[in-house]
């Protein structure tokens, strides 16, 4: 089980059910993977350890009881850091102090991916308002690319797509108006698209969101599909 952290979410989902390994398992070996990679990609803004621990031992108990709340429950996913999260302030990949918010609500693809079971693990590096083509700011300094890391993973959501190919998550969400999924997908190998405007609800609504569309990044292209079926529906808010 030394690949756990390399497995899609639809091989752990049946690994769960067939009870061969466990969430517990999967983010302990997603962690370790984590260890032995961030200090050469910076693919993180933040890692929850403790959180991610607690999420994953309720994910067990519900695959014991036979009761999971879909192909996402015990996934490991983490949250691109310009996307609101109740647990841990929104950096926007800046210095500014005006920058770090206030609002501290899930934003709505968040609350989406906690009903679904999915373990989140923390908020993955962007450059300034998500505004590059690679990732790097005077924040976190430079993200860089698993398959080389003389190379850029792309931006701006060049964490989670780093974060991703890595194996340090299963699947990662990212925002894109002009490329911000796409490239780092394509510069890191992984899946990524960018849906259209509005079939993910983007809330709490700001002046950088308001321009973006959110979508999911993933190792396959099933995976993808799963995570965005759970992300995607209409909201009044």
């Amino acid at each position: 089980m030394n690949e756990l952290h390399f497995y899609t979410a639809i091989q752990l989902a049946r690994g769960y059910s067939r009870g061969k390994f466990s969430p517990l398992e999967v983010i302990d070996a997603v962690l370790a993977r984590i260890d032995y990679c961030e200090s050469q990609l910076n693919a993180w803004r933040l890692v929850d350890n403790r959180r991610a621990r607690s999420q994953a031992r309720a994910s067990v108990r519900r695959w014991l009881a036979g009761e999971p709340r879909g192909p996402l429950d015990g996934i490991p996913v983490a949250i691109k850091d310009v996307t609101e999260t109740k647990s841990w302030p929104t950096r926007n990949g800046s210095l500014a102090p005006e920058q770090i918010s206030k609002t501290r609500v899930d934003a709505i693809v968040v609350e989406r991916l906690k009903k679904a079971g999915a373990i989140l693990i923390g908020k993955t590096q962007t450059p300034e308002y998500a505004w590059l083509g690679v990732t790097e700011s005077e924040l976190h300094g430079i993200t860089r690319n698993p398959w080389n890391t003389k190379w850029t993973p792309g931006g701006s959501s060049g964490g989670s797509g780093a974060a991703v190919a890595a194996g340090m998550a299963v699947v990662a969400t990212g925002t894109d108006s002009g490329g911000s999924i796409r490239g780092p997908a394509s510069f890191c190998g992984v899946v990524g698209f960018k849906p259209t405007f509005g079939r993910v609800p983007v809330w709490p609504q700001s002046p950088l969101m308001g321009m973006e569309h959110c979508g999911p990044i993933a190792r396959s292209v099933r995976d993808a599909a799963i995570a965005f079926e759970v992300m995607a529906g209409g909201d009044s808010r």
